[in-house]
């Protein structure tokens, strides 16, 4: 009898594992062709947008009017961050597609910033219409290389999850049809890049003066580095260093500095210019617990910390507080101007005042003495370009970026409409709204609302 239930109660458990099996199995395969049917929509639909991109880009060669070519050129500039989206969708994190996408960008900051100029005024130049005649060939090359791979994924039934397995397990140099056919891709991307990389036109914006052009001082050695380091960090010895020399050759490299108060295990890491030793960005991961302070007294812990080490003439425009730290942003002020491509952000303990992190990049890659132009218009013509449901508040003059990668002296114009605060900009000489900006209001106390 005690036999009978023995096996009873082991066949009951055979079949529940093998059902369990069954389901995971079951349950495993599901997700598997969920993520195949991603990576071969995500696929085609790339193939397809760069089909539709370069018939877009052709259309525009034969436009001449600022109504067929603004919406043209905004159309491509649509259809790249499609294709944009759809690399993203891709198996590709491991496999080097860094030029193509680089590509699509370029594509699409050229296509948005030529469309949203006013092109009666500024027509397209000799040398855009070359961009434009250059971008349309590559795309040709790029829609062929991808139709390859197309053809042989439908006529070979290859499957996408075996591309994401073979980069996976380090395996992706062996002979596989999608991983050969995308490489072949990057290598005819990359040829482009390179034989046009002298030329400023094909640079996309985001890549332009990223250089610390304007640093002055001579190149400090890592001796002086590390002194300036524990300057900074105002920590107590004794202390453990690290640090590291990054850009060799280059006279815009810098050093990387860590150091460990070893009493507290407390760090700080930095980096500082070569050139000069002044300090890109800064962080200290202190634990905070309370706050003492208001943001009113962190500000000034800031403003202090920024004539400690020779930022003068710098503007608060904006400040903020999260958990126990004051956030405060920084712009420089020249000739009662704000200069918003100079800007300085600092954060700032609220419990005792230091500095927990600070960041200059902006602020070294475009800080200059400037030739700040005349305002065409007063502030008054200037405000009647405003949305009249919106109050006025505020105003001042600065100088921006806008969306054509280009300083532009504004009138800014802080304002509200109902409870809303809005920051804007408008063109000091040709009343053009430049910049809309709606300010972030005070984070709600979601503990109170439950």
């Amino acid at each position: 009898m005690i036999r009978n239930v023995v096996i009873g109660v082991l066949v009951l458990a055979v079949a529940g594992s093998g059902f369990w099996g069954y389901q995971e199995h079951k349950e495993k395969n599901a997700i598997l062709i969920n993520a195949e049917n991603t990576y071969q929509r995500a696929f085609h639909d790339l193939s397809y947008q760069v089909d539709i991109l370069q018939d877009k880009i052709g259309n525009t060669l034969a436009m001449n009017s600022r109504t067929s070519l603004s919406p043209a050129l905004t159309d491509v500039w649509r259809i790249t961050s499609e294709a944009q989206n759809d690399v993203g969708q891709l198996p590709l994190t491991l496999l080097p597609f860094n030029k193509t996408e680089e590509f699509l960008s370029n594509i699409g900051d050229f296509s948005y910033q030529t469309a949203v100029r006013d092109l009666e005024k500024e027509p397209l130049n000799d040398k855009e219409y070359a961009r434009l005649e250059s971008l349309y060939g590559q795309a040709g090359e790029i829609q062929k290389e991808l139709r390859k791979v197309q053809y042989l994924v439908i006529k070979n039934n290859l499957r996408w999850m075996d591309v994401e397995m073979a980069l996976a397990s380090g395996k992706e140099n062996t002979d596989n049809t999608i991983i050969d056919g995308f490489e072949t891709v990057e290598k005819t991307v990359s040829g482009y890049s390179e034989s046009q990389s002298g030329d400023p036109t094909f640079t996309s914006a985001k890549q332009e003066n990223k250089n610390f052009q304007n640093i002055k001082g001579e190149v400090i050695s890592k001796e002086e580095a590390i002194k300036k380091a524990k300057k900074y960090a105002k920590m107590t010895e004794p202390i453990e260093v690290k640090i590291e020399e990054n850009g060799k050759g280059s006279k815009y490299g810098f050093y990387s500095i860590s150091l460990v108060e070893t009493k507290t295990n407390n760090e700080v890491d930095m980096d500082l210019t070569k050139k000069g030793g002044y300090p890109v960005w800064y962080i200290n991961n202190r634990d905070i617990q309370n706050s003492k302070l208001d943001l009113s007294t962190a500000s000034q812990k800031a403003v202090q910390f920024l004539k400690e080490n020779d930022f003068e003439s710098l503007d608060l425009f904006e400040s903020a507080q999260y958990d126990h730290v004051g956030l405060f942003n920084f712009v420089t002020l020249q000739d009662g101007v704000r200069i918003y491509p100079d800007s300085v952000k600092i954060k700032i303990a609220l419990d005792d005042g230091s500095v927990l992190g600070f960041s200059a990049d902006d602020f070294f890659q475009s800080h200059k003495k400037r030739d700040i132009p005349k305002a065409t218009l007063t502030a008054e013509e200037a405000k009647t370009k405003i949305n009249q449901k919106v109050t006025i508040m505020e105003e001042r003059k600065a100088l921006i970026i806008n969306d054509l990668d280009q300083e532009v002296l504004c009138y800014e114009f802080l304002g509200t409409i109902n409870q809303d605060t809005y920051r804007i900009f408008i063109n000091a000489n040709s009343g053009r709204e430049e910049k809309v900006e709606k300010l972030k209001n005070a984070e709600p106390v979601y503990e109170n609302l439950l």
